[in-house]
C-alpha cells in the first residue's frame, strides 16, 4: 500500500488520493460514491455491503477491505453503512491499512466510538467522525457529502461541528469568491474521532491556509478545547468563528448527540468567552461572520486572488 509521507498529508486530499467506499453496494453508498466520481475524487473501489458483488457502475467491489487495498493501493475510506456495522468497518479499514477514515452514520453508540477511537489512534490513522459530512479539498476531491455549490478553492480552512450551517456559510462565502483550502466536518457527536483541537497542528502548518473558520455550537466543551490549544501552540493566523444555538431555550433538546449543556458549562457565552480569549473573532450570524471575512479575506482587501470561480 502506497503511504502519504506525513499525517499532515493525510488531510491534504487530492485527485489522485484513492478511496474506497465501505457500503458502496447500499444505495446511498452508490450515490455519494458517483457524485463522488463526479466531483473528481479518484475512487478506486469499493467494499460490498452484500457478498457475491463484484462491480457497481464501473467501481471493482471487494469482499473486505484487506482485498480492497491490496488491489487499488487505497489509503482513504468512506464509511456509508448502519451503525450497528460502522464501528466494525471503521476497525476494519485501520487493520487493512486505511490511513485516512470518514465515517457519516448518525447513532453509532458511544461506548463503540471509544473502543474505535482508541484503535484509530495506535494505528496512527485519522478518523473524521461519526456523524460527519466529509472533507474536501476543493478543486481537488471531496471524501462525503459536503455540498458542489458550496465548495470553492481559496484561502479559508474550516472546521464545523454543524454540517448544514456550514453549507450556508461556505456557500455565500464563495458567492463572494471566498473559498476554502481544506474543509473539515468534524461531526456534532460529543464522542468523536477528531476534535477541532486536533486540528490547529495541521491548519497552522497548512501553507494554503491564510485564515480558519470555526462553526460550532452549544454544548459540550469542543470550543473551550480549541481555544486553550490556540493558545497552546501561539495560533497567529486569523480565525472566526461561528456558535448555533445561541437562543435555543433552556431545557429543549438539540438535533446533535453533542448539544449537551451542563450549567455554565458548554453555553455560548462560555464559548464565546474562552474564543475570544484566545484572539478568536466569533460572531452571532451568518451575516456577520461573512461580512467580517469578507472584508479580511476578499481580492480586494487583500490584493490577489481568493482563488477559483464563484459557483
Amino acid at each position: 500500500m502506497l503511504n502519504p509521507p506525513s499525517m499532515l498529508d493525510v488531510l491534504r486530499i487530492d485527485r489522485h488520493t484513492p478511496v474506497i467506499v465501505q457500503g458502496i453496494t447500499g444505495r446511498t453508498g452508490r450515490l455519494h460514491a458517483n457524485l463522488m466520481r463526479r466531483y473528481g475524487t479518484r475512487v478506486v473501489g469499493g467494499v460490498a455491503a452484500r457478498p457475491g458483488v463484484t462491480e457497481v457502475d464501473g467501481f471493482p467491489v471487494f469482499d473486505s477491505c484487506e482485498a480492497a487495498v491490496a488491489a487499488t493501493g487505497a489509503w482513504a475510506s468512506l464509511v456509508m453503512v448502519p451503525p450497528d456495522r460502522a464501528a466494525g468497518a471503521v476497525l476494519e479499514a485501520v487493520a487493512a491499512g486505511i490511513r485516512l477514515i470518514v465515517s457519516v452514520t448518525e447513532g453509532i453508540p458511544v461506548h463503540d466510538v471509544l473502543r474505535v477511537r482508541r484503535a484509530v489512534k495506535e494505528a496512527g490513522a485519522v478518523w473524521i467522525g461519526p456523524s460527519s459530512p466529509g472533507i474536501a479539498v476543493p478543486g481537488e476531491a471531496k471524501i462525503g457529502f459536503l455540498p458542489d455549490v458550496s465548495l470553492l478553492p481559496g484561502p479559508l480552512g474550516v472546521m464545523s461541528k454543524s454540517g448544514t450551517l456550514s453549507y450556508e456559510v461556505c456557500f455565500r462565502l464563495a458567492r463572494r469568491g471566498i473559498g476554502q483550502s481544506v474543509w473539515v466536518g468534524v461531526g456534532g457527536d460529543m464522542v468523536k474521532g477528531t476534535r477541532f483541537a486536533d486540528l490547529v497542528p495541521f491548519f497552522a502548518a497548512d501553507e494554503a491556509t491564510r485564515a480558519v473558520l470555526v462553526i460550532g455550537e452549544i454544548g459540550g466543551n469542543e470550543e473551550e478545547e480549541l481555544a486553550a490549544a490556540l493558545r497552546r501552540h501561539g495560533f497567529r493566523k486569523p480565525v472566526f468563528a461561528l456558535i448555533a444555538g445561541q437562543h435555543a431555550p433552556e431545557g429543549v433538546t438539540m438535533g446533535h448527540a453533542g448539544a449537551l449543556v451542563h450549567g455554565r458549562h458548554g453555553t455560548a457565552a462560555a464559548k464565546r468567552a474562552a474564543l475570544e480569549e484566545a484572539g478568536v473573532h466569533v460572531f452571532g450570524t451568518i451575516q456577520d461572520a461573512v461580512e467580517a471575512i469578507t472584508q479580511r479575506l476578499s481580492p480586494a482587501a487583500t490584493g490577489r486572488g481568493a482563488g477559483g470561480d464563484s459557483p
